[in-house]
């Protein structure tokens, strides 16, 4: 598998949010602007959040009030 990350004009570089890690944990140390290292989003004003992981692909789903 190569390890090329994918450029995104979508994910952050930097700031105060955090990125998805390679280890599937979120630090803003991780925004490197890469399709990989996704943004976290609005923390704040969330209902529910449901995580589900099927053949090691994580998917989160978050539903606002």
């Amino acid at each position: 598998m190569s390890k090329t990350k994918t450029p995104s004009y979508s994910s952050p570089k930097g700031g105060r949010r955090g990125c998805l890690c390679e280890n599937g944990t979120y630090s803003t140390k991780c925004c490197d602007g890469s399709l990989q290292a996704q943004g976290i989003g609005v923390t704040q004003g969330i209902d529910s959040v449901t995580i589900t992981e099927n053949a090691g692909v994580r998917t989160t789903v978050r539903q606002n009030g």
